[in-house]
Formats: structure tokens, C-alpha cells, sequence
């Protein structure tokens, strides 16, 4: 008998089907929260049934269960960890630990890919087109490749993946991987996707009408309330306000904390390991601790949301040859213009802030030192009337 405890995400399940593949009724797959890994473990070290292997996918076990576990292994039991977050890079000291953040060719590994190919190399489980494609779409969207490469079947695979039972994808893949030839979707998913797309966009547009902007140990952080689709939002935020550091996506019901970056220069493990949490250098998450919980919701909760810029504007757009203005709840206007092949800044008639290389290192400064947002056309256009009747009247003089 074959025992896989794997998480309950899209890699996490990519695990089961590839196992189910391999090992058929033999297999006995637990789909596992973070949180309910250990007791999982436990309750198999308290058995101590050294005849299964046991193969724990796509997460870690706590120290306790890391001893117990090496224990097992020493007496002769079989068991294997397999993951690709930086976090249990520890576990390499062990025999039974096999951890691979990235491949030789720079390209980042997946939970469900590692296990794939061990798989494979010790001949239980046979390759092919369609196994192979299917393991690299879960590859992809797990490390966000997907997006990079316009892979958005990836990204269609985890849309389908959250419409259903994880017990009911396992058993839909399973059949497509064991009998089609290719991968692909059938009619009827693809209008399934097609109108979950819909809703996913329709979603985001409201959350970003509540994020909230703060800054928690030195970095700019968004912080916002959400129960689903944390990958597609805290991408689409990172993306749309690049002045912010990461984003926070709080799920006040799982008291769960998932942060999410679109820099190369911020590592949001490193932030989720404040709270005992991890993952990869984009994408972690964190059990919502006493001290979270006081940095992102408590103090958090009187501000006020961040204001989006105006997307409508014909004249007051970004990078104008004529400036772009930017305002704050403060009343303050920030002006933004070129000069000698850079930017400058000026802040109420006054320049601040020095020379900037480019027009995005500018938005950068005004947007984290003054919350501000790029002001609508008829705002423009009276600044620039004003600042035009100043300047008569200064000739004047």
C-alpha cells in the first residue's frame, strides 16, 4: 500500500493524480491543509505500519514530526518528503528528503514535477504526451511561469481545479490522463472557464476598490480582505499599484495570511516566515498570528482605501509632455514633470525629492510618500490654468 499526505492546492493534487496514475486503488491520497499535515503524521508514526510507503508531497512537517519521521526511517521504514519551497531545504540532510527549489536550466520546480520525475526514475510510472503536459501546466501556474510564457491553459487548469471536489478533479483527470492522447478541455469546460473568467474579473475589480496601503517593517504593503482567488488578485494589484512592496490577502475565516509580490527584490517567504509561515519567494502564506493580526487588521482598520488613478483622462496622463498632476486626501497637489532627460517632482509649488532616471521612479515617490493618485482631466486642466495665471501675473509684475 502507497500513502501520499499532499496539500490541497493544484500542485498539491497534481501529486495525487501523477500517484494515481502510478499506483492505481493501491494508493491511499489525504489531501492536507498546512495545519493538518502533522496530525496526519502523527497518526501514522503512532501505527508505525513500516510495510506502506509513505510519501509526503508539496509540504512540511514540524519539527516534532521531522524527528519522528527520521526515527521511522532508521528502523527501517519507508517513507519519502518531496517539496520545492526554499523553507524545507533542511530536510536534504535526510535520506528521505528530497527538496529542489529550481532545475540546472533556472527553470523553478513544482511539487507535482519533482514527484513526476521520481516517479519515473525508479520505474513506477511509465511517461506520457499527455502526463507530461499536464505535470508542466501544473508546473508553470504553481511557479506563475504561466503568465511570463502566456500559458493561459495553465491558468484554466487552477480555474477548473477550484469548480470542483478535489476528490472529482483527481477522478476527471485521472480518466483524461490514462485514455486521451493529448490534453485538453472539453466543450463543456471551456464554457465553464469562460464564464468563471467573468466572475474572477469581476471580483478583482471590487477588491481593488479596498485595498488598503500601509507600511509593515520598512516594506509598502496592500493589504486586503479576500476569501478567493488570492493568485489572480494579489497578481492583478501587484501589477496595477507597483508602488507597493506585496500584497496581503487576509481570509479572515481560515485566520490565514497569503502574500504575494510581482518584484524580483521582495522574497514574501522571508514575510511569512515573520509568522511561522512560507513558500516561495512570490507567493507565501502565514497562519494569522496574535502579532498579524495586529499589523494587518487592527491598525489597519480605521485607514482609508487606496484611491485608484483616473483611467479615463484624455490630457492628465502618465508620462505627458506636459506633466502629470497626482492629489491626495490631504488636499496636496503633486506635480510630475520632465526635465534635463529626467523627472522632477514638485509638491505645492515646491520641488522636493531630487532628479529621478525615469517617470516610474517618480510615480514611486509620490505615490508611497503622499497616497497619492493620478487627478482627473477637469482637475488638470484648472492646475494648469491656475499655474498659467500665476506665471501672467509674474510677467506682469
Amino acid at each position: 500500500m502507497y500513502l501520499l499526505y499532499t496539500h490541497n492546492d493544484l500542485d498539491g493534487a497534481g501529486c495525487g493524480i501523477v500517484a494515481r496514475c502510478a499506483f492505481g486503488v493501491k494508493a491511499d491520497i489525504r489531501y492536507n491543509s498546512i495545519g493538518g499535515l502533522n496530525l496526519q503524521v502523527e497518526r501514522f508514526l503512532e501505527k508505525g505500519k513500516k510495510k506502506h510507503q509513505l510519501f509526503i508531497t508539496d509540504l512540511a512537517v514540524n519539527e516534532a514530526n521531522e524527528q519522528g519521521l527520521d526515527a521511522f526511517a532508521k528502523a527501517g521504514g519507508k517513507v519519502k518528503l518531496i517539496d520545492h519551497h526554499k523553507t524545507s531545504l533542511h530536510f536534504n540532510r535526510y535520506a528521505w528528503g528530497m527538496v529542489q527549489v529550481e532545475y540546472e536550466n533556472g527553470k523553478l520546480a513544482s511539487a507535482t514535477s519533482l514527484f513526476y520525475e521520481y516517479l519515473l526514475q525508479n520505474g513506477l510510472l511509465k511517461p506520457t504526451p499527455t502526463l507530461d503536459a499536464f505535470v508542466e501546466l501544473v508546473r508553470q501556474y504553481d511557479t506563475w511561469e504561466w503568465e511570463r510564457n502566456n500559458q493561459q491553459q495553465a491558468k484554466r487548469l487552477n480555474d477548473l481545479f477550484h469548480l470542483m471536489s478535489i476528490e472529482e478533479f483527481e477522478e476527471k483527470m485521472v480518466a483524461r490522463l490514462q485514455h486521451a492522447e493529448t490534453f485538453a478541455f472539453d466543450d463543456f469546460e471551456e464554457k465553464l472557464l469562460d464564464i468563471e473568467e467573468e466572475k474572477i474579473e469581476r471580483y478583482v475589480r471590487r477588491k481593488k476598490r479596498e485595498l488598503i496601503p500601509t507600511v509593515i517593517h520598512d516594506l509598502y504593503a496592500g493589504i486586503v480582505h479576500a476569501e478567493s482567488y488570492h493568485s489572480e488578485l494579489g497578481n492583478e494589484l501587484g501589477k496595477e499599484y507597483p508602488h507597493l512592496d506585496y500584497i496581503a490577502i487576509l481570509n479572515m475565516g481560515g485566520k490565514r495570511i497569503s502574500f504575494r509580490t510581482v518584484h524580483d527584490y521582495v522574497d514574501v517567504s522571508d514575510i511569512a516566515g515573520r509568522y511561522g509561515g512560507g513558500g516561495h519567494a512570490k507567493a507565501a502564506g502565514a497562519s494569522m498570528t496574535e502579532e498579524a493580526y495586529r499589523q494587518y487588521v487592527a491598525e489597519v482598520f480605521p485607514m482609508e482605501p487606496i484611491r485608484a488613478d483616473a483611467f479615463r483622462n484624455a490630457f492628465n496622463t502618465k508620462k505627458s509632455p506636459y506633466g502629470s498632476l497626482y492629489e491626495n486626501r490631504k488636499d496636496q497637489s503633486m506635480f510630475i514633470f520632465s526635465v534635463g532627460g529626467g523627472w522632477a517632482v514638485d509638491v505645492d509649488g515646491e520641488e522636493e525629492g531630487g532628479r529621478f532616471a525615469t517617470f516610474e521612479e517618480a510615480e514611486r515617490y509620490v505615490k508611497r510618500q503622499y497616497a497619492a493618485w493620478l487627478a482627473r482631466d477637469e482637475v488638470y486642466v484648472s492646475f494648469l490654468m491656475e499655474h498659467m495665471a500665476e506665471q501672467k501675473a509674474k510677467l506682469q509684475v
